[in-house]
């Protein structure tokens, strides 16, 4: 699988392994995942009945920051933002409301926006963080898994956790004890630990 470094998968029936090894690498391709993910286990045990994915993602991208994608000049409380990608806008300008409100923002043209921000505020703004790539990239992986997941398997269990992620289904619940042991095992697999 092209940018996997490694990837394994185990059924206790081979050709249903096979499809579901297939499955899940059109589904990440189709996606666009397979670049972030360095290290990926898909297990599928009918019998219990359990699906377990555990993976690896790749270094990510930075939060982004205000002088990530424009420029700012400062005037007294006013603060006027020259914007060299417009990539980030929609999240900054939501960023932007929520934090000081509608009617402190201004927005003239395309390229500019006009925050009037209170006495001081205007410190430290160029570091503030607008956009996290990462809460993306967990929700795309969620939802791929549950497009691999089997059908019917509705009780799920996920995670994100420093740079590793899982994800569980089953048709019944699990035992918490039951979960983290078979993670950690999964894991085990392509040479991790959780």
């Amino acid at each position: 699988m092209t940018g996997i470094e490694a990837f394994t998968s185990d059924c206790p029936e081979k050709t249903g392994g096979d499809y579901y090894e297939r499955i899940a690498a059109d589904v990440l391709q189709d996606m666009n995942l397979l670049r972030v993910i360095s290290k990926l286990h898909v297990s599928v045990d009918p019998t219990v009945p359990l699906f377990i994915v555990v993976g690896v993602i790749r270094k990510l991208p930075a939060i982004v920051k205000v002088h990530d994608f424009a420029s700012l000049q400062v005037q007294g409380n006013r603060i006027t933002l020259s914007i060299g990608n417009e990539s980030y806008l929609a999240p900054f300008l939501k960023f932007l409301w929520d934090r000081y409100g509608k009617a402190n923002v201004e927005q003239p043209d395309r390229w500019t926006v006009v925050l009037t921000v209170p006495e001081g505020g205007a410190e430290g703004f160029e570091d503030l963080p607008v956009y996290d790539p990462r809460e993306d990239i967990f929700r795309d992986l969620m939802y791929a898994m549950i497009c691999i997941q089997p059908e019917g398997f509705k009780v799920r269990k996920e995670a994100y956790v420093d740079g590793k992620f899982y994800f569980v289904a089953s048709e019944d619940t699990l035992p918490e004890d039951v979960v983290e042991r078979q993670v950690r095992e999964k894991f085990a697999l392509i040479g991790e630990e959780l």
